[in-house]
C-alpha cells in the first residue's frame, strides 16, 4: 500500500478543486451549443474516456461484482440520472447567467447532505449541525421572500448531488468504475438522442470541422481528470481536509460570476451568501471539534490497552 503524502494530497485535491472551479470557463467556450446537447457529448465522451481509463489504470474484479449484483447496476443507473440532470442544470445555470445561483447550490449542498442523513438515513444531528442547516435555512428564505421565488437552479443542484452521493453508497464501487458504468447507462439515450434531433450542432458535418466540436469532445477528459485527481488526493488526505477544500470551487465560480461574466450581486443575494457562509463556519468548526474528540479517544484507548 503507498503512503501517505499529504503535500502530494494537497497538491491534487486542490487541482480537482480548481478544475471544478473553473469549469465555467469551458462551458463559456461553447455557449452557443445548447445544453442538453452538451450533456450528450458529455455522456458519450466521457464513457468512452472512461473505458479507456480503465484499460489503462486496472481495477480488477469491479465487473465481476456489479454482474454479480444487479442491485448495485439499478443503483448506478438512477445516480446516473441525477447526476446528468446535476450536469445540464449546472451547465444551463452557467449559460443562461445563474453562475451565482449555481455557487450558492453548491455551497448549500454540505448542509443538504447533513440534512438528508437526518431525514432518510435517521442519524442524529448534533447541536451545531442544527444550528448551521438553520442559518442555510434562514438564507435560503430570505432569498425567496426578497426575490419573491425559489432559488431552484441552486436547490436542483443541492439536492441532486445530495441524493446522488446517498444513493452511490449504496453501491460501494470505486468513484472511476462506478461513473464509467453510470455514464454507458446513458449512452443509449444519448445517442438516441442525437438520431431523432438531426437538426443539432453537432449532427452537421461542417460542425465537426470548428473549434467547438473539440470543445465538446474534450467533455471526456475534462469531467474525468478532476475526478481522478480528487480520488488519489483522498488517498493522502483525511476526508475531513478534502471536505474543507471542497469550498475553493463555489468560490472561484462565484468570483467568475461577478468578476468576470459580470452577474450582479444584489443585496438580498449577498445576504443569503453570508447566511450559508456563517452555515459553513459553524458546519466546519463542529466537523474539526468532533475529528478532535474521536482521535482523543483514540489515544485514550491505546493507552488503556496497551
Amino acid at each position: 500500500m503507498q503512503a501517505a503524502n499529504p503535500r502530494r494530497g494537497y497538491i491534487l485535491g486542490l487541482s480537482a478543486y480548481i478544475i471544478w472551479g473553473l469549469f465555467p470557463l469551458y462551458f463559456k467556450a461553447i455557449a452557443s451549443v445548447p445544453a442538453v446537447e452538451i450533456i450528450i457529448h458529455r455522456v458519450l465522451w466521457s464513457a468512452l474516456f472512461g473505458a479507456l481509463l480503465l484499460m489503462v489504470w486496472k481495477h480488477p474484479g469491479w465487473w465481476r461484482e456489479l454482474r454479480e449484483n444487479p442491485r448495485r447496476l439499478a443503483i448506478l443507473a438512477l445516480s446516473g440520472t441525477l447526476i446528468a440532470a446535476n450536469w445540464l442544470t449546472y451547465v444551463w445555470s452557467v449559460n443562461n447567467g445563474r453562475m451565482l445561483e449555481a455557487s450558492l447550490g453548491y455551497y448549500i449542498n454540505p448542509l443538504v447532505n447533513v440534512l438528508l442523513g437526518m431525514l432518510i438515513l435517521g442519524e442524529r444531528l448534533r447541536r451545531m449541525q442544527w444550528i448551521a442547516v438553520g442559518l442555510a435555512a434562514v438564507g435560503v428564505a430570505q432569498q425567496v421572500w426578497q426575490v419573491g421565488s425559489l432559488p431552484w437552479v441552486s436547490l436542483v443542484l443541492a439536492l441532486t448531488f445530495g441524493f446522488y452521493g446517498l444513493i452511490r453508497k449504496q453501491a460501494p464501487v470505486k468513484a472511476l468504475p462506478g461513473l464509467v458504468v453510470e455514464t454507458w447507462m446513458l449512452v443509449p439515450i444519448a445517442i438516441a438522442w442525437l438520431l431523432f434531433n438531426p437538426t443539432a450542432h453537432s449532427a452537421q458535418a461542417e460542425f465537426w470541422t470548428t473549434s467547438e466540436a473539440w470543445w465538446l469532445v474534450a467533455a471526456g477528459p475534462v469531467t474525468l481528470v478532476p475526478l481522478v485527481c480528487f480520488n488519489a488526493a483522498a488517498r493522502h488526505l483525511p476526508y475531513t481536509t478534502l471536505g474543507f477544500l471542497q469550498y475553493l470551487a463555489p468560490t472561484l465560480v462565484l468570483l467568475q460570476a461577478v468578476l468576470l461574466f459580470g452577474e450582479h450581486l444584489s443585496s438580498s443575494t449577498l445576504v443569503a451568501f453570508i447566511f450559508i457562509w456563517a452555515g459553513l463556519a459553524v458546519y466546519s468548526i463542529d466537523a474539526w471539534i468532533s475529528l478532535r474528540r474521536r482521535n482523543c479517544v483514540r489515544k485514550w484507548l491505546k493507552l488503556l490497552v496497551f
